[in-house]
């Protein structure tokens, strides 16, 4: 994939007014140019998407929605969140939608204020398992304001404990039963997780910020309908702009859109809603189907890779776009080898591991995504190199640096972004 021409246009209009930010952006446009982009949460847009995201809907206040704004001049804004709210609707097969969120956590959040009152309990899966910050970690307003509990994942498989949630949900009684997570490479069993929120009484909510691409394209089953309401970002493997939303069944439709306006938000982001109306239109064409079967073949390549040359993986590969690399005994730490990688043109982030002995500032792993190589056209030739190349940094950072550094010039040569 390439951009050229907004991106010319662009760089022409800053040099002339601001060459500070401009250089900037030049750099960071490089940094991707020349990076192997291996952050499970990242991705790259279309240029149709950015062009949306730079547009004069920038300009335009719009508190409310279609139809029911606090402002004049809404006639084209209205029109461009329509689409956005139907395209996203189809794509999903969902009953009701709200594309203002401005990221996943103020949806999530949106979502809480929406069913609970403070002091609530919400069952989620735990930080160090797989979630999120947002799902109750005791630094989120999350975990400020509701009583979260958390399930994990077995031991032996490193995968959901269905039995210690049902455990969980008859002890706590929870409000909302969460099935959502930020490092978990494993098929969720939403119809599972259904069952036991109806059996306890409790809604059940999931959040497929990361996966939302491959449900899209239908490579990973459908949260819907079992469902009471689904936040997600619009980013990741959905390879939209920056942004988050909420679909739910339509009886809950009334309170999730006061929750977003005027609860936990004041004027929407129109030229990001109307870049997310494109990315929607976008995951609704048949390449789009191709394009996530590519991301999962290519992420199962590159963990079956590293575990051929002995690496372990968290639960032992992966069904999605994501994996783990456990680095106990390699003598380092995940935030020491993140800075290795990242001295060599790639870019990972240190992640926890399941009951991992470390702190979250070093961490024992490192966590991988294959959304943003698999747009820019990698396929599993480049998952064997990419493997190779941090099986080298691992044994020896400082030693094997120049030869990775050939390997992934030589890589991003082949597939230029820009």
């Amino acid at each position: 994939m390439k951009m050229y021409s907004q991106i010319l246009r662009t760089n022409e209009v800053l040099k002339e007014c601001d060459s500070e930010v401009l250089g900037h952006i030049l750099n960071e446009q490089e940094r991707l140019n020349s990076n192997i982009e291996l952050i499970a949460s990242e991705n790259v847009v279309s240029e149709a998407v950015q062009v949306a995201a730079g547009s004069v809907l920038t300009n335009k206040y719009a508190e409310g929605y279609p139809g029911r704004r606090y402002y004049g001049g809404c006639v084209h804004v209205d029109k461009v969140e329509q689409i956005a709210i139907d395209r996203v609707k189809k794509l999903f097969n969902a009953e009701h939608a709200n594309v203002q969120p401005h990221c996943g956590t103020s949806a999530n959040l949106a979502v809480y204020a929406a069913f609970l009152n403070p002091g609530d309990t919400v069952l989620a899966m735990d930080l160090n398992c797989g979630g999120h910050l947002s799902h109750g970690s005791n630094v989120s307003a999350s975990g400020k304001l509701y009583n979260f509990v958390h399930y994990g994942i077995t031991k032996d498989l490193e995968q959901i404990d269905f039995t210690e949630v049902e455990k969980m949900l008859e002890e706590h009684r929870p409000k909302i039963l969460l099935a959502g997570y930020s490092n978990y490479s494993r098929t969720v069993d939403f119809e599972k997780f259904a069952e036991l929120a109806k059996k306890y009484n409790a809604i059940f909510m999931v959040d497929m910020a990361h996966i939302a691409g491959l449900i899209a394209a239908g490579v990973h089953p459908s949260p819907f309908p079992y469902a009471d309401v689904v936040t997600s970002t619009t980013h990741k493997t959905l390879r939209g702009p920056r942004g988050g939303l909420i679909l739910c069944k339509s009886e809950y439709a009334a309170a999730i859109d006061k929750a977003i306006f005027p609860a936990t938000q004041g004027g929407p982001l129109m030229h990001i809603i109307a870049a997310k109306a494109v990315a929607f239109g976008e995951a609704l064409q048949p390449e789009f189907i191709e394009y996530q079967k590519q991301i999962i073949v290519n992420a199962k390549t590159l963990a079956d890779e590293l575990m051929a040359r002995g690496y372990e993986i968290v639960s032992k590969g992966t069904d999605n776009h994501l994996l783990t690399i456990k680095l106990l005994g390699t003598g380092y730490t995940g935030s020491e080898i993140e800075a290795a990688l990242d001295e060599c043109n790639i870019t990972v982030n240190k992640n926890s591991i399941p009951f991992d002995p470390l702190p979250p500032k070093s961490t024992s792993g490192i966590r991988i995504g294959t959304p943003a190589v698999t747009t820019r056209g990698f396929k599993e030739a480049e998952m064997v190199e990419i493997a190779n190349c941090i099986d080298l940094i691992i044994k020896d950072p400082i030693e094997n640096q120049k030869q990775v550094k050939a390997i992934v010039k030589s890589i991003c040569s082949r597939y230029p972004l820009y």
